[in-house]
């Protein structure tokens, strides 16, 4: 199991005395670029603190293993725990396990199946998913009637479809598509390529075989436009031909878009959502009051405006 252990710090005064706690973090999996900017931010906003332990493992993408965890942390005492779900329609046994032990509990980043009957000491961290794939795909539209398109046929890569954040963003593009603005564009296929490059890559190239034309990609995450860029590429498209949009801001995605691949994507602030849990979790352990959904707003990026995104991350 991969652990990763901290002694890390927080200056919290309760009246006069210092405030000191230990966290538990189960992460759905270390092997993802997006998720280890926002465990780093976990990290950060601890550094310089001091009396916590935070203490991060590996859930490995796997359900059972991340439940056990939950179970771990609270036989093992501790005064929080932040959970980033593996699979967002099993988050019910999670609450059910942190309520059990009365110890309070922070989902981050992947809204859980069960966010609208979280109990007072149970919160939920992360960016509003209903404006991801909407601004990403109003973008997209923008670029087509910039290029005077009347007609336009995209492919969407969707992310995992146990996840809640790629269902959504799914959702959003139907929508926004749905729209008399953007009627025109119709989707030709989608499928999922679990939030994964490679497997982009190998959908995007599988797509390419078939000869249809196409006019752009819609991708739930930069992971998976990353890969179709790199098999459009691979294949001898002009990228200048096609419009390409993701979701998450991450670095590869910038110096994708600074290359003139990638024409869209949009900011989640990883390192914020990170923070805000660490945030959230700290004040439940101390008996103060959270709001059950605290979220951290999407920022859209284009090459208009992406030096102050290079800044952030």
């Amino acid at each position: 199991m991969k652990k990763l252990l901290l002694g890390v710090a927080f200056a919290a005064l309760m009246s006069s005395s210092a405030f000191a706690a230990k966290i538990g973090v189960s992460m759905a999996k270390f092997d993802d670029n997006f998720l280890t900017v926002l465990r780093n931010g976990m990290i950060a906003q601890a550094k310089g603190m001091s009396g916590v332990e935070l203490q991060v493992e590996d859930a490995q993408n796997d359900v059972a293993k991340q439940l056990d965890q939950i179970k771990n942390f609270a036989a093992s005492g501790v005064d929080a725990i932040i959970v980033n779900p593996v699979d967002t329609s099993a988050t019910q046994a999670m609450s059910d396990a942190a309520a059990a032990a009365k110890i309070p509990l922070v989902y981050v980043n992947r809204e859980p199946v069960n966010v609208n009957s979280l109990p007072d000491n149970q919160a939920f961290v992360a960016s509003n998913e209903a404006d991801s794939g909407t601004l990403e795909t109003k973008e997209v539209c923008r670029l087509f009637k910039e290029a005077g398109k009347k007609e336009a046929n995209v492919y969407v890569i969707m992310g995992e479809l146990s996840n809640q954040a790629a269902v959504q963003r799914t959702k959003d593009i139907e929508e926004v598509i749905a729209t008399p603005d953007c009627s025109f564009i119709k989707i030709i296929d989608k499928q999922t390529s679990n939030w994964n490059r490679d497997e982009a890559q190998n959908l995007m190239t599988n797509w390419l075989s078939t000869g249809k034309k196409f006019d752009g990609v819609i991708a739930n995450n930069d992971e998976s436009a990353i890969g179709a860029i790199q098999a459009m590429k691979a294949a001898n498209i002009d990228m200048k031909s096609v419009v390409v949009g993701g979701v998450d801001a991450t670095q590869d995605a910038l110096a994708a878009m600074q290359a003139g691949d990638l024409d869209a994507t949009v900011f989640q602030d990883a390192a914020g959502q990170g923070a805000g849990a660490l945030d959230a979790a700290l004040k439940l352990s101390k008996g103060e009051k959270v709001e059950h959904k605290v979220y951290v707003p999407f920022q859209l990026v284009t090459p208009a405006n992406i030096d102050k995104f290079l800044k952030k991350n």
